[in-house]
């Protein structure tokens, strides 16, 4: 999938009064660094900007800037908002070199729970981690990563090997099988299936005694 393009011009002023006059004229103030060249300052549309900011997962997503004929492919790494107007203020971005991959936190999104067995039966879905870090080419960031719980039963657990991940995309912590979520007995449910082997036991306590 190609990368959203964003278009820029170049800024030769810098300081907080050319900012404030930028902003006043609907633009954003932005700064472009990385790949061991000098940082770029440059100037966005605020109506762009909020535009992709509104899709979600901005963080997470590569874009191109193009800035007249040129294009870099960066990845916004922190965005500055207006204390009281929520308005964008400022944009980092980060360049990304061709053919490169990164580690990034990607959010965890579950489906199937409406068939889930364990769920059907009353049970709860416990997320470890809403998010697990992860290595992905810098042009193919997945918005987030699906796990399919429709087959998961009660007091069974996700772990990050039976997840079906992306080409190209491997989770950061390569040294064990950590958990993603578990689907557990709600505590009532606990509760009465150990009452129920409480009066199980003495039961058979008294029975024992009577013979």
């Amino acid at each position: 999938m190609a990368s959203p393009v964003i278009k820029a011009e170049l800024r030769e002023k810098a300081g907080k009064g050319s900012s404030r006059a930028l902003r006043r004229e609907d633009k954003i103030p932005a700064v472009i660094y990385g790949d061991k060249k000098d940082p770029v300052t440059v100037t966005i549309s605020r109506i762009d900007l909020v535009k992709q900011l509104n899709t979600g997962g901005f963080l997470n997503t590569s874009y191109e800037i193009q800035i007249g004929k040129d294009k870099e492919t960066v990845l916004p790494r922190d965005v500055q908002f207006h204390p009281v107007t929520d308005w964008p203020m400022h944009v980092d971005f980060f360049r990304l070199a061709k053919g490169s991959s990164l580690n990034i936190m990607i959010p965890i999104h579950f489906v199937g729970d409406e068939v889930s067995p364990g769920i059907k039966a009353g049970g709860i879905l416990n997320v470890v981690r809403h998010e697990v870090e992860f290595s992905c080419p810098a042009n193919a960031i997945p918005e987030a990563i699906e796990i399919d719980i429709s087959e998961v039963e009660m007091n069974e657990s996700i772990h990050i090997s039976t997840v079906t991940l992306p080409k190209g995309v491997a989770p950061v912590i390569d040294d064990r099988d950590f958990t993603i979520a578990t689907i557990s007995a709600p505590s009532g449910l606990k509760s009465a299936d150990s009452g129920d082997e409480g009066e199980t036991a003495e039961a058979e306590a008294t029975e024992g005694g009577e013979e």
